[in-house]
């Protein structure tokens, strides 16, 4: 029997790129936020992202979701998850290439936290769920400084490239993972509202140890090795160390109640857990939980712009991609000039994000200067705020590049729609927009932060006329912020700023003159794909192309 039709004009899957070597924006970035730094493990690591074989791996990963086993077949409570191997191969991945303690292991290394930045963005484009945990160990093991005891056995393994994921005590294992319980039914971000309880235990070779009783209502990644936890104690709320298995090689009194049935991240288990008298060791001074939890949370935040940026680009590339190839009235989609408008619009937010992103790392690479401390306080809630603020409109943009394509979850392997799924959890997690803002104006309370700001902005004092009106108005109202009620347009104009001014040191004179014009200018429509015709379309298309090398 003759077929009923000849499948063309359908774009060839973007598969087997390096993303690394063709992101000329992320390139660019490094150049100018750490100039020394070698990128010959990131091309590694973007060829590794990029290749069709660990694609694999990530639809696997999310179609084959965690699982959880309370008992066995004998009736013993094990509370285990358990993964597709897939989601083992990409953890392996993600540890290997050290995305989860590089800045820790690496004492004296050129811009580790830069480093590490733009690997989670290149590895996020390839499979973000994962990367929960690899997250939670990079921002929790240097807490564990505060138990000298703990950081000393666990550091080695927390910084270790070897990922195992057997269930079993700390000294058998080459490298482990930890993760965060903080949030409760009752409190969510209010976590001063916890009413989980821990009472004295006695002490033993990791310092005092409590008995803690209660639950946890968002505990992501609970097969992880250990978690830092809050209870409240005798003196307030405090951080606890809560190992999975014991010193004794028993298994703490860690219930897993039920896995989360979650909009996306699906290839990464999250659970409801309670603690029924389990073992935990204090981190840190008792009562003190709050600001060790404060932290660790500046680090994850960070986490959430470097993977929202990780998933504007991915989207990016695909929209590229297909429009590069599928035909429609006579050319190729992108050479029809409202789809120009729209793919460049999304070009100049993947760009500015990346770079505010890599901005924020490199901050963090410098705390010892008063300018870069400074501006880690400032843009850690504003980049976590606004990038991932615009994560879901961008990647509702991009799945329309696509058409039909796009909402179906098999063209490219479903992974537009994945991304889809995805953007709203970096908004949500470790502090949704309010707490950002609240942040943020916490931040300003410091005496430098319009000082600071200013200097940040000087280098693109000049450059542009919208720009400029948009700095001189920013000291008196960083000064002047008293109330809470503008603080995510404060929020929001500080990162515009900061975004212009780094384009202008680091991109194109297109780049940052069509993001003036269309953020700052007001020459710009409600949505993307609304620059102004005078817009250099070309070179800004060009820049982002994701399957050709730019050297």
């Amino acid at each position: 029997m003759d077929a009923t039709h000849e499948v063309f004009n359908q774009p060839e899957p973007l598969v087997d790129t390096n993303l690394f070597e063709t992101n000329r924006a992320l390139r660019d970035a490094l150049r100018f936020n750490a100039p020394q730094l070698d990128t010959a493990p990131l091309s590694r690591l973007g060829a590794l992202a990029g290749s069709g074989a660990m694609q694999v791996h990530a639809r696997l990963a999310n179609t084959h979701t965690p699982e959880l086993r309370t008992h066995d077949r004998f009736g013993r409570r094990i509370d285990e998850v358990e993964f597709h191997p897939s989601y083992h191969a990409l953890m392996g991945a993600a540890v290997g290439a050290g995305l989860h303690g590089t800045p820790w292991a690496e004492q004296g290394a050129a811009s580790p936290h830069v480093l590490r930045g733009a690997g989670f963005m290149l590895f996020t484009e390839l499979e973000p769920s994962v990367l929960c945990p690899i997250s939670m160990t990079y921002a929790v093991t240097p807490a564990l400084r505060s138990n000298a005891a703990i950081y000393r056995d666990w550091a080695p393994r927390l910084t270790s490239r070897s990922y195992d994921p057997a269930l079993k005590p700390w000294r058998d294992k080459p490298g482990v993972t930890m993760g965060m319980g903080m949030t409760e039914k009752q409190g969510g971000s209010d976590v001063r509202a916890n009413t989980t309880h821990a009472e004295p235990d006695g002490s033993d070779d990791w310092g005092q140890r409590f008995r803690i009783t209660g639950h946890k209502w968002f505990f992501s990644a609970p097969m992880c090795d250990a978690f830092l936890v809050l209870a409240q104690t005798a003196s307030g709320l405090s951080c606890l160390f809560l190992p999975r298995v014991l010193p004794d090689g028993s298994r703490n009194a860690l219930r897993i109640q039920r896995l989360k049935d979650k909009l996306g991240n699906k290839a990464n288990a999250s659970s409801e857990v309670e603690f029924h008298g389990a073992f935990g060791w204090l981190v840190g001074d008792e009562g003190r939980g709050v600001p060790q939890i404060l932290e660790m949370g500046t680090m994850t935040r960070l986490d959430c712009a470097l993977g929202t940026s990780g998933l504007m680009r991915q989207a990016l590339a695909l929209a590229l991609n297909h429009t590069g190839q599928r035909m429609a009235f006579g050319k190729r989609l992108a050479e029809q000039p409202l789809m120009r408008n729209v793919l460049a619009d999304l070009a100049l937010e993947s760009e500015a994000s990346t770079m505010l992103a890599l901005r924020l790392a490199r901050a963090f690479d410098r705390r010892g200067d008063a300018q870069e401390a400074a501006m880690a306080r400032l843009l850690t809630p504003i980049a976590k705020f606004w990038i991932c603020k615009r994560g879901s409109h961008f990647a509702q943009e991009a799945m329309e590049c696509l058409g039909g394509n796009g909402y179906v979850e098999e063209a490219g392997e479903g992974i537009m729609a994945r991304i889809y799924r995805e953007m709203p959890l970096n908004s949500i997690w470790e502090g949704a927009g309010n707490i950002m803002a609240l942040d943020l104006l916490r931040a300003l309370r410091k005496a430098d932060a319009a000082a600071a700001l200013a200097q940040e902005l000087a280098p693109a004092r000049g450059a542009h006329p919208a720009l400029d009106k948009l700095a001189a108005s920013l000291p008196l109202r960083v000064e002047e912020m008293a109330s809470e009620v503008e603080a995510r347009r404060l929020a929001q104009d500080v990162a515009l700023a900061v975004q212009a001014a780094l384009l202008h040191q680091a991109s194109t004179p297109a780049v940052f003159s069509a993001f003036c014009d269309s953020r700052l200018g007001g020459d710009w429509g409600q949505a993307f794909g609304t620059l102004s015709g005078r817009t250099d379309f070309d070179a800004i298309l060009q820049r982002a192309l994701p399957n050709r090398h730019d050297a």
